[in-house]
Formats: C-alpha cells, structure tokens, sequence
C-alpha cells in the first residue's frame, strides 16, 4: 500500500461505518467538498473521522476542498435554450438584457471577464458540451457568440475560456469564510481551486497562518494559465493536483495525457507530492467493476509517479464505494509491483544539494543491505519526502514529533507517518533505534537504514537537517 488513495464523502459514504470501511480499505485520506456545502454541513462527519482514526489508530488526513469561482452562466428565461451550430447568440450582464432582440440571450454576471473577451475568444460551457467563439463587441457591449456544435444551454452552466487568463483570483469570499471555518474545525490540509498564479497560493497561506494553524496547500490544476505558470506555483505550494475534469476543458484532450506525465514529473523533480484525480473508477458509480480503460489509467497514473490517486463521485455518490475503494487499491498495488521492477535508482542532478544525495544514498543502502525499512526522523518530513521520490521498494517509516506533519506525509508515496515523542530522548538517531527496536514490521536478524539529524561539534553554521545515514541490525 504505497500509493495513497484519496476519497471524496458524500451521501453514499458519510456513515461511520462506510467511513471506517473505507479507511479500513486503504483510504488515507478524506476529501470534503465545500462546493456542495459549508463548515456546518461537515461537523457531524469530521467527528467520525476523528473516532475512526482513533479506534484503527492510523493516521487520516482531512483535506477540506474550496469551491473557487466556478464562472457560471446566469438564470436563462426560456429556460433552456436550443443550439444549434452556426447559431448566434448574445452574452451579457443581465441588467442589459436587449428588448425586442432576436438573437438568445446569455446572461453573464461576470463583468471584469466580459470586458476581456476579444473576437477569436473561444468559450466553452457544460464542461465541453459546448463551444462557442466570440465574433464581435456590439456597441451596447454586448458580446456575439457563434456556436461551435449542437446542444442545449440552461441556467446556471459553468463557463471555461480556455487558454485565456482572467483577473479572477482563486479564493472568493465564501472560499475565505470556508476556510476560516475549515480550519476551526480542524482540517488537516487545504485544496485552493482555480488556481492561476503563485499570488493565489500565497493568499492562501497567509490566512492559514492568520488563524494560526499550520497546514498543507493543495493546488488543483485547472486552467491553462496555472500550467504556465507551474514552475512559480509548485515554489509556493505543498502539493499539486492534476484536477483533469476542468484541466480537460481547458486544454485539447488529446493533449491532457502528456500534460499529466509532464505535470507529474515535475512535481517528482522537487519531491512534491501530486495527485491524480477525476473519472478514475468513474463506471463503478453504478458498476461493481470497473472498465478495462480505467484500470490502465490508473496504473498508468502510478507508473508516471503519482503520490496519490482520488475518487470523487465514485465514493460520493456511487453505490459501491467500498468495492471502489478495494479495487483501486489492487489494482495500485499491481502497478507498484511493476514500477519496482522497472525502478532504476537516478543520481541527484548536480545542481541538488546535500538532503537529496543523503536521501538517493539511503535509498542505494538499502538496496545494497537488502533492508526490510528505511527509517527517517524528520520534524518538517522534508527528508521522507526526498526518499519517496526515489520510490524505494522498501517501506519509509518517517517519524516526527509534530502532529501537522504526521497528516501531510499521508500525501507522500510509500510513507507511513509514525509520531514520537519529542520529550523521550533529544537524540533522533536514538528515537529512530529504538522504533526500529520494537517495530513489529522489522523482524529479528533484519536490517533498516535510517537517516536523522545528528548535531555534531559546536558550530553555529552547521546546517540543520539530516546529516546522517546508518544501518541498523536488529
């Protein structure tokens, strides 16, 4: 179990017992959706998450999903509107809606995008069901769609302008009280949706840290221009999602999949973790079993280097969660198998620094010791981040005095978070020994390498960090 599984919670699974059968599974973390909800809505259910984690003593991480400004199309007053291709139609706020007009109108309540829109601009609505291009800017600023294909249009659709930035920022203001409330209650990493620059993942963090709380951001890949802008992005946050469902709207399909190896590698490159999310397992919502393309999809995702995998209606809404949850985790676990075989341990590039060759000559170690474990204290988890990214076959215990911590290495591939007690021992190789000495995983006469921070001599220019790699007999 080295690939982590995220599960959305909905109706289908927001018991205590489907939670608990969902953890017991191999869910290590728990999304909540707050695009379908608020902080009150999610009480109840952190409450038995809590209790779940408590009684399987495990670890679980909560990540707490803002909605972001989903654009959305306004009331539409025939209702729904039929389109056929070549047909135009209008766009607007709708305190300019036209009298006596004969084109459809589209109301649009977003004036700082409308004002961008430029001839050429293409836009999309009902996640690609739809595709428009915009022809002209009519003197009363309304602006002339022509219809790219057929379908109907209705209230309330959700609008993409692909490959077009907008001034829209990520975190809208029922974002900001969501979190604040999120954070109240407690959790333990946060998902920023619509993410376009690094300044968005910068807001985010400092309201976490306004309200005094140490958490995790998620960036969700969603719009063309977040992807270029990755390189800025991925210095700010903590993990990325590639978000495919938007992500897909954004950008031509037959491109998204290089996207996300390209994605992943890059999240690999700096020992980032990356999830990989949207219509997974999406047949088993009313399958007992999935497709044939799914499961290649998923061991795919694995076999390009993602951290975690996550279901959204599959374990939301589905009618079989639990046989959702089971069948990712065989089939995560078949593409493990094929991903260690394959594996060939790569130097650091030159211009890395000490951590990571620490970490790829640990991971060399174990090989070379045939080790049951490799064994990293980290206060921060930096150091089991590093040794995840080399994908060892061996397990990575990272043991860490702070609590935080613990519920962020649950995103990391191949970790399994253990908290210790900083008050035991000031010594972390001596913590690390003797949770190899009683760890039941690691038998009598069996090895583990383990790296900490030894401080050595009296300098105070020393670099803190791990500094140290050794082999442990037990």
């Amino acid at each position: 179990m080295k690939t982590k599984i995220v599960a959305t919670i909905g109706p289908a699974s927001n018991t205590k017992e489907k939670l608990r059968a969902l953890a017991e599974e191999g869910v290590s973390i728990f999304r909540l959706n707050f695009s379908h909800g608020t902080a009150s809505d999610f009480v109840t259910i952190i409450g038995y998450i809590r209790e779940v984690e408590k009684e399987l003593n495990k670890p679980i991480t909560i990540m707490q999903d803002l909605s972001g400004p989903k654009i959305r199309l306004g009331v539409v007053e025939e209702g729904a509107i039929q389109v056929t291709k070549g047909m135009r139609l209008l766009l607007g706020l709708t305190a300019q809606r036209p009298q006596n007009e004969e084109l459809p109108f589209l109301p649009f309540d977003h004036a700082v995008i409308l004002e961008t829109l430029e001839r050429g601009d293409c836009l999309v609505l009902a996640d690609g069901g739809l595709q428009f291009t915009v022809q002209e800017r009519r003197a009363d600023d309304l602006v002339v769609l022509e219809a790219n294909n057929s379908g109907i249009v209705t209230s309330r659709k959700g609008l993409a302008l692909p490959g077009k930035a907008t001034k829209v920022r990520a975190l809208t203001e029922k974002d900001k009280r969501d979190l604040a409330d999120g954070l109240a209650l407690g959790v333990d990493a946060v998902a920023i949706s619509y993410v376009q620059t690094a300044d968005d993942v910068r807001e985010a963090k400092k309201l976490i840290a306004d309200a005094g709380r140490d958490v995790p951001v998620v960036v969700k890949l969603e719009r063309q221009s977040a992807v270029d802008n990755l390189e800025e992005i991925l210095a700010e946050t903590d993990i990325i999602m590639v978000a495919r469902g938007d992500l897909g709207v954004e950008c031509p399909l037959p491109k998204l999949p290089a996207l996300q190896k390209r994605i992943i590698r890059a999240c690999n490159s700096i020992s980032k973790p990356v999830i990989v999310a949207t219509q997974m397992l999406l047949s088993m919502v009313n399958s007992p079993a999935p497709t044939r393309a799914e499961t290649t999809d998923v061991a795919n995702a694995v076999l390009d280097g993602a951290d975690c995998v996550m279901m959204s209606e599959e374990t939301a809404m589905g009618n079989f969660p639990v046989e959702t949850v089971r069948y990712m985790r065989r089939i995560t676990g078949e593409a493990e198998k094929l991903l260690l075989e394959r594996r060939k341990a790569e130097e650091p590039a030159a211009e890395k620094g000490i951590p990571e060759y620490l970490a790829y000559s640990a991971c060399l170690l174990a090989d070379k010791a045939h080790a049951t474990a490799l064994v990293a204290h980290s206060v921060s988890g930096a150091s089991a981040r590093l040794l995840s990214s080399c994908r060892p076959s061996q397990d990575i215990y990272a043991l860490t005095p702070d609590p935080c911590t613990i519920k962020r290495l649950n995103f990391s591939w191949g970790v399994v978070p253990v908290e210790v007690d900083a008050r035991s021992t000031s010594s972390h190789l001596e913590r690390a020994e003797n949770f190899v000495a009683h760890c039941d995983a690691i038998a009598p006469g069996e090895s583990a390498v383990i790296t900490a921070g030894q401080q050595t001599g009296s300098s105070k220019s020393a670099p803190r960090g791990t500094n140290l790699v050794k082999i442990y007999w037990k």
